[in-house]
Order: C-alpha cells, then structure tokens, then sequence
C-alpha cells in the first residue's frame, strides 16, 4: 500500500499545476465536439505523448464550467501505485477538490488493475474521463472490463489549422498578404510538424530525441519486456528514417538480424500501438490481399528528421504526403472511414483511398511538384487507373500550391495547395 502522505503531497501539488492553468488561453481542437461531458460513459482520449491530450481536457471542462478533481499518473512517485491505492487516492482527492462529478485521470494506464476502480466510478454515476498513450493497452482493457461504457477519441498534435491558430494566422481574408502569410506558415508546420510544446521550444533536436527516447523505453520496452533494446530502438528508428514506406518484413528481419518474423510484426505492432507510427493498408476487395504490404508513416513530421543521428532525407513530397495522411485520419476516423493504399496490378498508384464500408468515396494523390510533364501524368494516370477500378469520381491531387482543375477522360481532377486544403472547414465530427 502506497503510502497515504506522498499521494497528499502529489495531489496537491498537481492541484497548485492545474491552479496556474487558469491564466492562461488554449488553441481550441476540432476534437472537442466529440466529448460528451455528461455521458454516463467514460470518455476515453487517447494519441502520441505530448500531442496535448491533458490540455485537451483540461480546457473542454474548464469552457464547460465542470468542478472537477484531477490526478496525473505519470509522475514518478507514482510508479510503484496498485489497484488497492486508488481508493485512497479518491477519498484524498474529495480532501483536496470537495464534492465533484467529474474525475479527469491523466495516463492511469500507468496503474495495473485501473479499469475496475473506473468501472465502479461509472457505476456510481460520476463522469470520468481518461488520457492514455498506448492504444492497444487502453482499447484492450476497456473492451474486456468496461464493455459499452467509454468512448474513444484520438488525438494527434495539431493540424495546420490548429496551428494556424496558435500563431494568430488568418486563415479567412483572400486578400495577397493573407495567403503569403499561410502559405509561409505552411511551409513552417511542413518542417517542424504539430507537437504543440515544439512552438516555444528552442532545442527542437533535444525535444523530439528525449520524446522518442521515453516512448521507447518507457511505453514499449518496460511494459513489453523487450529482451533486445538496442535491436528494437535500431529498427524503431531506422523506420522513423525512412517513413512514409512498406514494411516488407523479408529484408527488415535480415537487416537487424532477427530470426523471427512474429518478433518483427510485434516490434511494429508496439510502435503503432504507441502512436509513433500509424500503418495503411493496401487496397483490394479481397480480404486477404489488404493485410499484406502495410505501409507505415510517422504520426507527425518532426519525428522523421528531429531525432539526434536522424539520417532522413529532407524529402519534401514525403513530408507532404505524410501530412495528409495524417489530416486524412484527423477528419475521417471520428466519422467511420477508412483509409487505405492503392496499386495496381500493373504499378499504377494512388496514395490514398478513402472508404466507407467496401464504397470508395475519395481518392488523393499527393505530390510537392507538379512541374515535370513526366512526373504530373504520372500523378494523374495513378488517380485515373484508381478511379477506373473503384468507379469513384471523386478525385483529388494535393500539391505544394498549384490550383487548378484537369477535366480528362470524363473525369474532373482538383488540384489544390496543401495550405488550403488543409483549412478546408467542411468536414464536421459529429460525436457517436
């Protein structure tokens, strides 16, 4: 049993933390509407570490007027804290907030057993809601322990829009000025990416190294027992260097010397798991064929280029794929698309299909530079030979900042800059 004092002495200092919080004024997310503060299920949020999950929730119960207590899990001396200690921890928590009904629990995935508390917490009426950076540990245990009794709601560091906002841009006014300054901004958020402590950090190397470096070891190697570290952190990174990019499992298990192939699927399994990468499936109305050929990409461009003895190359059309990928999944997971690959049987590709159910309804191709003759049909016959096979219409070829529309073979193409494309508003999450 932990003792009583300490847990005092940790919840009153991150009472104090929280305390300091109200001076300041936090860059509203989309997300947002997706919480239901008074639903009788536990809201459950969950991403990368520092991609603001805290501040997330923070801010929706502040704007929404909740009285609420909090408690923070990932702190030290909380390391050691079991299932048996939450109790204490609650009655010290009514010392500390008074009378509440909502119970906000930052990264309680830390304390073995922690579902049963929060079940008999739902049980008894009170709203909870949880952050967490391991999908697989969250989903897996709320699945089995709270059955029909949570939400789940992702959240990546900001989009371009959200950083925008942050940065005081205005992403409305057509006049010259207002786009030049977007389109630098673009250009900005295209290099440094989304993690919101990364825009008033001066290190950004020394940042981005020791994220890494803690959701290596301390979210995947501690909790999964990784008997070779140093292989697991090699591969981990030799993947970051070379996202977006298939994992053909063959020539990374010889690579790193690994003699077996369910070790390799595992290792990557954990870094998606963690939310340092996201993986894509390719495309196919066979079952069987679209769990082959994954295709993984980074879960935000500063961790393909940041690291220290990062050696990626600074590929701009990957970097620009890699955002809308993942601006992609920001807008298309809440409403139940998904989101996969294609190629051809004769080497044609699209970067992305977007599906609901087996019915395509978008197609996107992403390329920096459209310039090259060569390069552009190559583009538009990749987005042609997709349409053809999926009898979807709805095409789309984002670019650094070319603008236009390509009518060909019945088709219409829209060509749009990434900057604003990626401000586009029409896509509204709708909770549930």
């Amino acid at each position: 049993m932990a003792d009583k004092r300490l847990i005092e002495q940790v919840l009153t200092e991150q009472f104090q933390e929280l305390h300091e919080l109200e001076r300041k004024t936090f860059c509203p997310r989309k997300e947002e509407t997706l919480v239901e503060l008074d639903s009788s299920m536990a809201q459950v949020v969950i991403g990368v570490r520092r991609s603001g999950k805290s501040t997330f929730c923070y801010n929706i119960l502040r704007k929404h007027r909740k009285e609420f207590a909090y408690a923070n899990f990932d702190d030290e001396r909380f390391s050691d804290l079991k299932a048996a200690d939450l109790n204490p921890l609650l009655e010290v928590l009514y010392k500390i907030y008074g009378n509440f009904k909502y119970l906000f629990l930052d990264e309680i995935q830390n304390v073995t057993g922690w579902h049963l508390f929060v079940n008999r917490l739902l049980r008894q009426g009170m709203h909870v809601l949880i952050t967490g950076s391991n999908a697989k540990l969250l989903s897996g245990e709320l699945a089995t322990h709270l059955t029909g009794r949570y939400e789940q709601i992702e959240l990546y560091p900001f989009s371009f829009a959200e950083y925008c906002t942050y940065k005081g841009i205005d992403t409305q006014s057509v006049t010259t000025k207002s786009e030049a300054f977007r389109r630098a901004a673009f250009d900005d958020y295209l290099h440094s990416g989304g993690f919101p402590e990364l825009l008033h950090t001066q290190n950004r190397t020394r940042y981005i190294t020791t994220l890494v470096d803690n959701i290596l070891k301390r979210d995947i190697e501690q909790r999964h027992k990784i008997r070779y570290a140093r292989t697991f952190e090699q591969l981990s990174n030799h993947l970051l260097n070379i996202a977006p990019a298939i994992i053909v499992e063959n020539e990374l298990a010889v690579l790193f010397g690994l003699k077996s192939h369910h070790t390799l699927s595992n290792y990557v399994d954990f870094l998606k798991q963690a939310y340092l990468l996201s993986g894509v499936q390719r495309y196919s109305t066979k079952s069987k064929l679209r769990i082959r050929d994954e295709k993984v990409y980074p879960i935000d461009v500063a961790l393909m280029d940041a690291r220290a003895d990062a050696f990626a190359a600074q590929n701009l059309g990957w970097r620009l794929e890699t955002l809308v990928y993942i601006e992609l999944q920001r807008r298309n997971t809440p409403i139940n698309r998904d989101i996969y690959y294609y190629k051809s049987a004769d080497g044609y590709e699209a970067d992305f299909v977007v599906c609901k159910g087996n019915a395509v309804e978008e197609i996107y191709q992403v390329c920096y530079d459209l310039n090259k003759e060569k390069t552009r049909k190559r583009e538009l016959r990749g987005l042609l030979t997709a349409s053809q096979e999926t009898r979807c219409n709805n095409l789309f070829l984002i670019t650094d900042y070319q603008r236009e529309e390509v009518e060909t073979e019945g088709k219409t193409i829209k060509i749009l800059p990434a900057y604003e494309w990626l401000l586009q508003s029409d896509i509204i999450f709708s909770a549930g």
